[in-house]
């Protein structure tokens, strides 16, 4: 069973369409839930309506990869949220969703490709994290049914 621990949306972006400019200052805002709208994204994220059929409406990452990074790149204060990723799950092999269906607190969803991370994770994460995060950098997904993910931890 998937876990969901920690659940993020920003109303706009900060690295997303700023290279060779400064990091914008959005907040990420940690919520207790999120409305999931099929086809449309996550409401009151900066990725809700981006585009028709958007591979990334939602991101999911997982915290054990997250414990691994703060424990090997030496980063114990490296915060879920830096990673500007939606949701935090426990209890997922996100790689292996790549491609499939699946369903978490009955909202479903499709897993597009991996959430690469981008050259902005040095800055935003600590040091190496770009290089390290590489194959497991998260999950990018379209929202097939309308529904809401609360966090269970």
């Amino acid at each position: 069973m998937i876990c969901v621990e920690q659940l993020f949306i920003s109303p706009g972006h900060n690295f997303f369409g700023q290279h060779g400019q400064p990091a914008g200052e959005q907040p990420i805002v940690a919520v207790e839930q999120i409305e999931c709208v099929a086809g449309r994204g996550l409401r009151g994220d900066r990725f809700f309506d981006f585009k028709d059929n958007y591979k990334g409406q939602i991101t999911f990452f997982s915290m054990e990869v997250l414990a691994a990074l703060q424990r090997e790149l030496n980063l114990p204060a490296a915060l879920p949220q830096a990673t500007r990723r939606n949701v935090f799950v426990r209890g997922a092999d996100l790689k292996a969703l790549v491609g499939q269906e699946f369903e978490v607190q009955g909202v479903r969803f499709v897993g597009t490709e991996e959430s690469k991370p981008c050259h902005w994770m040095n800055a935003a994460v600590g040091p190496g994290a770009e290089a390290w995060l590489q194959g497991r950098g998260g999950l990018r997904c379209r929202i097939l049914s309308d529904g809401v993910l609360r966090r269970t931890a």
